[in-house]
């Protein structure tokens, strides 16, 4: 089995684009991407044809048929989110190698029930300036899963970097 440095969870997804720009991420990082239902779009063959998602066929991804399916499937993995609403910020999130760095949708966010069973867990990117409105989602995973890289450091130079 292949060895994946993270899990990165969208949780009800509803924009394609950011999904695809976040399959790419998660290609180009050795993570795993786990979509968990309902999908705002369809991922059959047209639809990601028409999207622009031609790499798609080299994303590593599965789809879970709910929350729980997708906890049950994860075994313990350590799980952190990301929220606007998180009270800790990012870069104090432990993000061991196996973590499972989890969104929720562009429109809602995540689910109460999932921000009242995982108080603890819950990570803010900062945003400083007056803008209203956050980080795109696919922004915000980039954020993520680089920062945990920037952790594993010469581990990544070393099998990544030519030299």
């Amino acid at each position: 089995m292949k060895e994946f440095f993270f899990h990165v969870v969208l949780v009800a997804p509803e924009i394609p684009q950011n999904t695809g720009n976040i399959g790419r991420i998660c290609s180009c990082t050795r993570c795993r991407l786990h979509l968990v239902k309902p999908l705002g779009f369809s991922l059959d063959d047209r639809h990601v044809k028409r999207s622009g998602m031609d790499y798609w066929r080299h994303v590593e991804y599965t789809i879970h048929e709910s929350w729980g399916d997708f906890v049950k499937a994860m075994d313990g993995a350590p799980m952190y989110f990301y929220s606007t609403k998180g009270k800790k910020v990012y870069w104090d999130c432990p993000m061991e190698d196996g973590s499972c760095l989890i969104f929720g949708s562009e429109g809602s966010g995540l689910p109460a029930a999932i921000h009242e069973a995982y108080p603890e867990q819950f990570y803010t990117i900062p945003m400083p300036g007056h803008f209203s409105r956050s980080l795109n989602l696919a922004n915000s995973v980039a954020v993520a899963v680089y920062e945990g890289l920037r952790r594993r450091g010469d581990r990544i130079a070393e099998q990544h970097c030519p030299g």
